[in-house]
């Protein structure tokens, strides 16, 4: 594979790019010395679909070079979602600074949120930044009241097609296919949507040198999610051979009807019932060659960034708005609590960052909003309840949370403190223990061990607190 990935890097450009993001000492309360804000957004991407990030199997080596030259928050997550479309819970947490619950319940009222001028890019333009937003948006108000400039707003998903769903089956032939226009999705318009993408960027990019005040851009990627096509050429980079089954494949999920997972979920009719190896290896090839067609794409954005000569002036964020199963536990969404779906990337890169830094701590991908609002000299407002990462980036504290916790409508909660994680299906009073350090890929349940009987009465009294805070209201025994 060796030789493969280093014909694949030149084939595509992709080993030039220098990406100069040496340190410099920037004030906040000086205007020209505020930095930029590139704030780079994909959807579906699991914490580990990078290949500097643990999946030897992935080819990313501009979001590897990221890696290396910035801090890497090993332990990122995202609280949850009140319905089957967790990403819009995501991205309402994300603009209005509100943990799960409490946005839930602020979501019919986010165009008087956007009167108030309360929302994430409005705050950045306040502080006078220059804002511009491109992709998918999914937050149910105008992407246009929360930025100052926008262009190919997306919805949540590109179409899919009856063809997308329920394959492959090995012996039968396979209907669908990741590089054919035929089946729209992301060809629709013509051109593949993460490649426009690319585009708008590289004109918000110039754009943004023609003027005096620091930028904020929002690019936010549809892919990963399904339907994942790329071009024929990035699928050829993944022969099926040399795909492998995760370690925590299931055929099924022995509790997927309990906690909404089940064969009715959108996310779950991609793949057949019961889940096959070779089901698994084609859509984890297809999630694969998605991610690395990105990746190119972004390497193209900080290539413009960097001609522009703006790149010693900006910082950069990386993350998703959730993770992804495709084929572990026997689930191929994102609507559930283990850590393949509620853990994401989350990188930081650029002026003043650290290079090359790892940070265990647990953190939630909402905490780059505050973040950014301290780097611009920003206040942080009250109702932000999510954490600045600068203090952990700076080392003056080791962590922003001491637990963090996970919701999925009714049907299942999470609380994660330390190495142990407790998983909760209310509906049919079950409880899961994990030992996360010795079993990461959550595969050996402790809860009946009466060895743990403790460590699960003090993480559910954990979780009983982090229900406050959240806005949670369910009753979990």
């Amino acid at each position: 594979m060796k030789t493969d990935r280093r014909d694949f890097l030149k084939k595509a450009g992709l080993g030039v790019l220098s990406l100069a993001l040496s340190p410099f000492a920037f004030s906040c309360s000086q205007q020209k010395k505020r930095p930029n804000l590139l704030f780079i957004f994909a959807d579906d991407q699991t914490f580990r679909a990078i290949h500097a990030l643990g999946c030897s199997e992935l080819h990313t080596p501009n979001l590897d070079r990221l890696v290396k030259r910035g801090v890497t928050f090993t332990h990122a997550n995202n609280q949850g979602a009140w319905n089957g479309a967790v990403c819009v819970a995501s991205r309402t947490m994300l603009n209005t600074g509100r943990f799960l619950w409490h946005a839930r319940e602020l979501e019919p009222s986010l165009k008087q949120e956007a009167q108030r001028k309360r929302l994430w890019g409005q705050l950045l333009s306040d502080a006078g930044y220059e804002t511009y937003m491109s992709g998918k948006w999914h937050v149910k108000v105008a992407a246009k009241a929360a930025f100052q400039h926008t262009i190919h707003i997306r919805p949540g998903m590109p179409n899919q097609t009856p063809e997308g769903y329920d394959r492959p089956k090995k012996g039968e032939p396979d209907k669908w296919s990741p590089y054919d226009p035929k089946f729209g999705g992301y060809w629709k318009g013509g051109k593949h949507w993460s490649e426009v993408l690319r585009d708008d960027a590289e004109t918000f990019i110039k754009d943004a040198k023609n003027r005096q005040n620091p930028f904020f851009m929002y690019i936010a990627f549809n892919a990963p999610h399904d339907p994942r096509q790329s071009p024929k050429f990035y699928v050829d980079q993944y022969p099926l051979d040399k795909i492998n089954v995760p370690k925590n494949f299931l055929p099924e999920y022995p509790y997927k009807e309990d906690i909404g997972c089940g064969e009715k979920l959108r996310d779950e009719r991609l793949a057949p019932f019961p889940r096959t190896k070779y089901a698994v290896k084609v859509h984890r090839q297809e999630y694969y060659a998605i991610i690395t067609h990105m990746d190119y794409q972004i390497g193209r954005i900080l290539k413009t960034l960097e001609e522009t000569g703006q790149a010693d002036d900006t910082i950069i964020f990386f993350t998703a708005d959730h993770g992804l199963a495709v084929g572990r536990h026997g689930l191929m969404g994102k609507q559930n609590m283990f850590d393949h779906s509620v853990r994401v990337p989350l990188i930081v890169g650029g002026s003043g960052i650290p290079r090359g830094k790892t940070i265990d701590t647990h953190v939630y991908l909402q905490d780059i909003m505050p973040t950014t609002l301290e780097l611009a000299g920003a206040s942080i407002p009250d109702y932000v309840q999510f954490k600045s990462l600068l203090p952990l980036i700076k080392g003056t504290k080791k962590k922003s949370y001491d637990a963090i916790y996970g919701g999925y409508r009714h049907l299942q909660r999470m609380v994660c403190r330390g190495d142990y994680k407790m998983i909760i299906y209310p509906k049919i009073q079950k409880k899961l223990l994990f030992n996360l350090k010795d079993d990461p890929l959550e595969m050996h349940d402790l809860a009946a061990d009466p060895r743990y009987k403790a460590k699960m009465d003090s993480l559910l009294s954990t979780f009983y607190r982090l229900q406050k805070e959240t806005g949670d209201t369910l009753k979990v025994e």
